[in-house]
């Protein structure tokens, strides 16, 4: 009964029992702790395709906060991704995917 509830709970997003992981302490590599994305860029990076080339979102987003753990998203496929900070809200992160030279998509994080 108490681990159906638990399980209850933890589904509906209420806090869990465990202490939640924060994007810092997942990064695999920091590259540039400095890095901050302005709206602007923001704004360039959500209108780029996915399936476009990898440089073309690097050239806009430059060098990410940190590498994150890679990812399998789909069977054969090694997913990459890169988490950039914002700087118009530092409670939040950027996440882009990249399956090999594309860029795959992106999410939103908070810390």
């Amino acid at each position: 009964m108490l681990l159906a509830l638990g399980v209850f709970i933890d589904w509906q997003g209420l806090p869990s029992w465990e202490r939640r992981r924060t994007l810092g302490e997942i990064c695999q590599t920091v590259v540039q702790p400095q890095a901050r994305l302005s709206k602007q860029q923001v704004a360039k990076l959500l209108t780029i395709p996915e399936g476009s080339a990898r440089t073309t979102v690097q050239a806009i987003a430059k060098a990410p906060y940190c590498q994150l753990p890679d990812l399998q998203v789909r069977v054969g496929a090694t997913a990459q991704r890169e988490a950039y900070a914002l700087e118009f809200d530092p409670s939040s992160w950027l996440i882009m995917l990249y399956e090999g030279k594309q860029y795959a998509g992106y999410r939103f994080a908070t810390r």
